[in-house]
């Protein structure tokens, strides 16, 4: 019970920094104000973070409560590549909609400066854990192609998708990243097509 307690408390305070970030932008964002959001303590926030910049590194935990929400949501009936471009379209959508690119920069930049734990490329992720299912079940479906491991397409795909966040930074953001995606990752996926 106290460890389902623990990180419902880490999460809720995950939870109220973005939305916070979001509506007042990351420097307009204070600990006090996620505290009094997230309605935990001083002592809990710092129990969990070292301060407001260890939370750009929890995108990733934003991310895959999105994905936890899109994995019941998804039809059985598509097929893996199909499941794969829902994935891809609901979470760049998601990015358009609510994830400033100032945040996402952010976050990033972190990723590549981080001397430690690295969240986008931690294996353990739902996000992971989701494209090993997926692709796993489209390779014994006969829908992808299976001269490529499992672990092979998750990582192309997974670098594909940090990709087009980065250049969409990298641009800032001067065109939509969820439209382009929904032109050029099915013909990216094409290429594992059974």
């Amino acid at each position: 019970m106290a460890k389902k307690n623990a990180r419902n408390t880490k999460g809720r305070i995950i939870s109220a920094a973005w939305k916070l970030f979001y509506e007042q932008g990351y420097e307009g964002t204070t600990v006090e104000d996620i505290v009094f959001e997230s309605e935990t303590s001083k002592g809990s926030f710092y129990h969990y973070f070292d301060g407001k910049d260890a939370l750009l590194g929890t995108l990733a935990y934003v991310f895959d409560e999105k994905y936890e929400e899109l994995k019941g949501m998804m039809a059985p009936s598509l097929g893996a590549v199909e499941k794969l471009i829902y994935l891809n379209h609901e979470l760049f959508a998601m990015i358009d909609g609510g994830v400033s690119m100032d945040l996402l920069t952010r976050l990033l930049s972190t990723q590549l400066l981080a001397r430690g734990e690295k969240h986008l490329l931690d294996r353990n992720r739902t996000y992971f854990k989701l494209l090993r299912q997926i692709i796993a079940e489209g390779q014994q479906a006969g829908q992808l192609r299976q001269d490529r491991t499992v672990n092979d397409i998750v990582k192309a795909y997974a670098l594909w998708e940090r990709a087009l966040m980065y250049d969409w930074c990298l641009c800032g953001g001067e065109y939509s990243l969820v439209g382009y995606t929904d032109k050029m990752t099915p013909m990216f996926l094409e290429s594992y097509r059974a």
